[in-house]
């Protein structure tokens, strides 16, 4: 399965994002009312960062910042890996499992066109099984689907 198709079965398609001038509490409150674990960090149309509940644990309470006196830029990780809606599901299970993270932006051509998370692609390898068994057991009794 690509990404692509990961994308066409969310139910929600939008990107939630800050900017890296924004301060963590308002990030946190966006978050918590869109239930989400982390949200992307655009300025000017460029994705530059990433901001996560574990970002916040890590570089913020831990090391004793007060959320509403600090910038996501103090806190979001920088480097972000991104994939492309071409990518299959397998690689980036692959990065999140060697990354250690949760979340991906999907970026074509420069422009984020959607975030996964290793939820989404939970979700649909169970979707995938399901639909592989039931042709089997449609398969082994012979009735159609």
């Amino acid at each position: 399965m690509m990404v692509q198709q990961l994308l066409n079965y969310k139910s929600i398609d939008t990107v939630w994002s800050v900017r890296s001038m924004s301060n963590v509490y308002d990030a946190l409150v966006m978050m918590n009312d869109k239930n989400i674990g982390a949200v992307l960090v655009i300025d000017d149309d460029h994705l530059v960062g990433i901001f996560s509940e574990r970002d916040y644990a890590r570089k913020g309470i831990l090391q004793g910042r007060a959320s509403q006196q600090t910038y996501i830029f103090e806190v979001m990780t920088k480097k972000v890996i991104t994939v492309t809606p071409q990518d299959k599901i397998e690689y980036c299970m692959k990065l999140m499992s060697e990354g250690h993270f949760r979340h991906l932006p999907v970026v074509q051509e420069d422009t984020v066109v959607g975030v996964i998370s290793i939820t989404d692609i939970l979700d649909a390898i169970i979707r995938e099984q399901k639909a592989r068994i039931s042709s089997l057991e449609s398969y082994i009794t012979g009735t159609p689907l």
